[in-house]
């Protein structure tokens, strides 16, 4: 039978078997093991019904190493308006990661009832215009739970943000039903208790799937070249071959020189954006020289 691992815990593999929607504990064949195969979730298998032992793995489309998941279409990235507040440098470092991938995103803006609209709007306006898919979100009274619902279909989705922006509430409220714990804010720090210990990948309709994952706030963005980094800031695309000189890194560049730089100071690419771009490219600059 053919299926999906959905869940993986102490080598043992949760595999659903997406036409009649059983599901079964089973064990990797030594075999797999001997060749150096790693099963993760949501690799497409081959498993024996009657034995409960995984045959075969089918290619990957793709495969995020941290942390370890397979066969992704879409990253949704959450954020929180408070409670921890919006981190953009982060969001903006997944942004580019997800390109890095041609992994679509989509972006959640979570608890908007502990905001202005003002700034909800401005953040939610930057990345529209960029071109990402934004849904505003107040998970926990389930406003806007259709819209985001909607772009999840037919979709494998997986669940990335900081702790405590209320991934486990929005997968609750997608089912509607406590499958999840929800995680607190601890009051000393502000931070989110990260519930999460596992990754699961939940079905939400015929051929959508959705993962909550734990740790996929800290991933490692060193495997990109920071002369790569600008092809992943999407809206630098129009400006780049206006650029003096191939190779521009958009920093160190005069403004006469840099196209980039030119849209940015004409509004055409947020300061945001680019002050991040400019964090991002230090970070991997030092990665490299050390």
């Amino acid at each position: 039978m053919k299926g999906i691992i959905i869940e993986n815990s102490s080598n043992l593999y949760k595999v659903i078997n997406p036409i009649n929607k059983e599901k079964y504990t089973c064990l990797a064949r030594g075999i797999l093991k001997n060749n150096g195969v790693s099963l993760v979730v949501g690799d497409i298998v081959e498993f024996s019904e009657k034995e409960n032992v995984i045959e075969k793995v089918y290619e990957r489309k793709n495969y995020i190493k941290r942390p370890k998941i397979a066969n992704i279409t879409q990253i949704v990235f959450v954020i929180s308006m408070k409670d921890p507040k919006p981190d953009l440098l982060l969001l903006d470092k997944q942004l580019a990661f997800a390109e890095s991938l041609r992994i679509k995103s989509l972006i959640v803006i979570n608890k908007c009832d502990l905001a202005e609209e003002e700034d909800i709007e401005k953040i939610s306006k930057m990345y529209r215009n960029i071109g990402y898919n934004v849904v505003k979100l107040r998970a926990k009274e389930k406003i806007g739970v259709k819209e985001l619902k909607e772009n999840l279909l037919k979709e494998t989705s997986v669940l990335a943000g900081n702790s405590g922006v209320g991934k486990s509430t929005i997968i609750n409220a997608l089912f509607n039903d406590s499958i999840v714990e929800e995680g607190g804010i601890s009051e000393k720090n502000k931070k989110g208790k990260n519930t999460t210990t596992l990754i699961t990948l939940y079905e939400i309709d015929k051929d959508t799937f959705l993962a909550d994952t734990p740790g996929f706030s800290v991933f490692d963005i060193s495997e990109i070249e920071k002369e790569d980094l600008s092809h992943y800031f999407i809206e630098f695309q129009n400006f780049m071959e206006k650029c003096s000189y191939i190779g521009c890194s958009h920093i160190k560049e005069s403004d006469e020189e840099c196209a980039v730089k030119r849209a940015k100071n004409n509004q055409k690419v947020s300061n945001s954006r680019y002050e991040n771009y400019c964090k991002i490219y230090e970070e991997l600059n030092n990665l490299r020289k050390w």
